[in-house]
């Protein structure tokens, strides 16, 4: 069952409806559902698709050009091909009026080994491809290529494309279709640990309990995520060590550049440039103090992927465990005592989440266009932070939220703290509004005494209606 993806297969539709040639490129990490999307997207046109093998270009050719003829011109089947050029011109002689989708999956496989490629495509483009009733889409998971090779002005593709997606995780929401039996926190459990990413939601059978699901993919040696990020971070860089210990140090608590250059003993240019490659694959994130961007003493670097947020904090001590068979026993020992824990900073995401989509809908104290965590010196000049920070950049508002994914309701403390911090933020924005999130609700004191004028109290349940 195809699942979500609504705006993409919009954007596809439209493109598609387009007299004459067209060209998309789709891209965005491993895993992520750039070939699901593709397929259901043709599954009811004239089309052909090819996944491009890591081989040699005449390989690639002779392969993409047996698929071709297969989806295309079945009649010929057994013609083949290993010239580039003369591939694309029967292409173009057997494209009539009809619109004819043809889609090349992992274009970075054939353009890394023969750097050729690119220039010989343009031309074929330019010549043949573009003067026919053709609908392109080139696809790619390495995301550094797809942006400096495929998409930049210096690329021979450049000018070509009418439009590009860039696949991200599915949002909350999105996410808990996979799961539709389970209930409220058990799907944002299995968002947080997945990060919404399209493959790993795959992974995850309702019919069975969240515990059970847990441990078969991620605590058993054959389980699918046991070895995840390893077989990533293989596939994307040479010195997969340098990366894995910089996330090892982001995990541990380390999100300055000195601070993680401290814990894995690299100079800080060397580790800006780990963290670099990271942040474009989106395993880490660059954050700053949201109405304090400016301040580069509160600039911080985060684990965002969920996936490797999950594996990073709970698989390294429990290897010799799982190793040896006993993953269910270190599980049931330590990570589920712990999942709430885990899954506080991703229910503050949700929650952002929340306050934009809701805010850009209308249905807050104002229209956020943009929101964050703020963080810094407290009124008596103690380190405090703000969950959620929802802004109005036009109309200079903000709003500004608490969220505690815990068994106990949230009490007087916890809402006397928010309010206490009123102020804090770049005071050129006027607070409008306040708003608690919690998994367990809220006490007796926080409903009689919450100012129903400008406190908004929301459970999980709330997130998800």
């Amino acid at each position: 069952m195809f699942i979500g993806r609504e705006h993409e297969m919009s954007v596809l539709e439209e493109t598609y409806n387009q007299p004459g040639f067209q060209m998309t490129v789709i891209y965005g990490r491993r895993r992520i559902g750039k070939s699901t999307l593709i397929t259901e997207f043709i599954k009811d046109k004239k089309a052909s698709y090819y996944i491009a093998a890591k081989s040699s270009l005449e390989d690639n050719v002779k392969k993409w050009s047996a698929q071709f003829i297969s989806d295309i011109v079945p009649e010929m089947e057994g013609v083949e091909f290993s010239d580039l050029e003369g591939f694309f011109k029967f292409v173009g002689n057997s494209c009539k009026d009809e619109k004819t989708v043809i889609a090349l999956d992992e274009i970075p496989y054939i353009a890394e080994v023969d750097e050729s490629f690119l220039s010989r495509f343009q031309g074929a483009i330019d010549s043949i491809l573009s003067k026919k009733n053709i609908y392109l889409i080139i696809s790619g998971s390495a995301i550094s290529f797809m942006e400096k090779k495929i998409l930049s002005e210096k690329s021979p593709l450049f000018g070509r494309r009418d439009n590009q997606i860039f696949l991200k995780p599915f949002d909350y929401l999105d996410s808990a279709k996979f799961v539709p039996k389970y209930n409220n926190e058990e799907k944002a459990v299995v968002f947080g640990v997945t990060g919404g990413v399209a493959k790993y939601l795959t992974l995850f059978d309702d019919s069975v309990s969240l515990d059970d699901n847990l441990i078969n993919n991620f605590f058993k040696p054959s389980g699918y995520l046991y070895e995840e990020p390893y077989n990533l971070l293989m596939q994307e860089f040479r010195t997969v060590n340098t990366y894995n210990t910089v996330i090892e140090a982001c995990s541990g608590g380390a999100n300055k550049v000195n601070e993680i250059a401290d814990k894995v003993h690299e100079s800080t240019a060397a580790v800006s440039y780990t963290i670099k490659n990271l942040t474009t694959v989106g395993v880490l994130a660059k954050v700053s103090a949201i109405t304090d961007e400016k301040n580069k003493k509160k600039v911080n670097y985060k684990i965002v992927d969920g996936m490797y947020r999950f594996w990073y904090k709970f698989i390294p001590k429990g290897r010799a465990a799982i190793e040896m068979n006993r993953g269910e026993v270190y599980y049931n020992m330590y990570v589920k005592n712990n999942l709430h824990d885990f899954m506080g900073e991703i229910f503050e995401d949700m929650c952002r989440y929340y306050v934009l989509s809701h805010g850009l809908d209308g249905k807050l104290k104002c229209m956020t266009t943009n929101v964050g965590k703020w963080w810094g010196m407290g009124h008596d000049r103690i380190p405090t932070d703000i969950d959620v920070v929802g802004i109005d950049e036009i109309g200079k508002k903000a709003i500004l939220g608490e969220c505690k994914f815990e068994n106990e309701q949230i009490d007087k403390p916890v809402y006397e703290d928010l309010m206490n911090r009123k102020g804090l933020i770049d005071r050129k924005f006027e607070e409008v509004q306040y708003m608690y999130f919690s998994l367990s609700g809220f006490s007796k004191w926080v409903v009689e005494n919450a100012d129903a004028e400008k406190v908004s109290l929301l459970t999980l349940d709330d997130l998800y209606s």
